[in-house]
């Protein structure tokens, strides 16, 4: 028997995660069968289970997760006998944080357990079979990472990808865009570009603005209103992204911008 009188002396720790806010307002069952590993603890000899879940609606593939650094630090300070997941997705979607958890779940003598089974980080075979868990889990993220990129690029090519509407637009079913009802919120990016054909300077047609006490159209997101326009001062790069976004002239541009990262030594 792998769980021994040491493991129930501590505490048994179950995390509970879901990827995205979506997922926890359309799948609450997974929520539900997560929570319901503290009666499993319960089952196998533990008192009680003690519930992390400070990372709901997180994504288990690097970014800041305070629950699963929390359980890191229980773990570290020996006051954990088993770790309990729906699976390994559960608890880590890349190598780096999988790896950690294994390792100081090795070195303190914490169980990991699953759906699946029982595993004791100290025994070359469980360890094996948490490392192709691990590895299984990084992989399917990858794919399914890769096929949504596909998928957006080919709806680009077609000209129906619309993350964003630039001011003055609006999404108008699906895959289409139409220019804003608002007579006023036309006027105003009308009157950008009728000053800068004048001006020919985008600093010159800020300062005009800006000077005259000319308001334009911004976009505010709020819980409330999902999209919100608001009025204010223009700032150089409002006025800068107006003048310079391809949809004013008609056109359709996707990729104009990336991110990169770079070393310094």
């Amino acid at each position: 028997m792998k769980i021994t009188a040491e493991h129930l002396a501590r505490g048994a720790y179950v995390y509970v995660r879901q990827s995205t806010a979506d997922q926890l307002v359309n799948n609450p069952e997974s929520r539900r069968r997560q929570y319901g590993l503290a009666e499993r603890a319960r089952s196998l000899g533990w008192k009680d289970g003690i519930v992390i879940d400070e990372d709901l609606g997180r994504s288990g593939s690097g970014i800041s997760r305070p629950g699963f650094e929390k359980l890191l630090a229980a773990i570290c300070e020996g006051r954990v006998g088993a770790v309990l997941a729906i699976e390994a997705s559960r608890l880590a979607r890349n190598g780096r944080d999988w790896h950690t958890l294994i390792e100081f779940c090795g070195l303190v003598g914490t169980l990991i357990i699953d759906e699946d089974g029982i595993y004791e980080p100290r025994h070359p075979n469980d360890r094996l079979l948490l490392g192709m868990k691990g590895t299984m889990s990084e992989l399917e993220l990858s794919i399914l990472r890769a096929r949504s990129i596909e998928a957006l690029k080919q709806k680009a090519r077609r000209g129906e990808l619309f993350l964003t509407v630039a001011i003055g637009y609006v999404k108008s079913g699906r895959n289409r865009v139409e220019k804003n009802p608002d007579l006023r919120i036309r006027e105003a990016i009308d009157l950008v570009f009728r000053r800068f054909d004048e001006l020919q300077s985008i600093r010159q047609v800020h300062l005009w603005l800006r000077r005259e006490g000319i308001m334009l159209p911004a976009v505010n997101y709020t819980r409330a209103a999902d999209r919100a326009i608001v009025w204010k001062l223009p700032v150089y790069n409002t006025v800068h992204h107006i003048l310079t976004n391809p949809i004013y002239a008609g056109a359709y541009a996707f990729g104009r911008t990336c991110s990169k990262v770079c070393v310094f030594r």
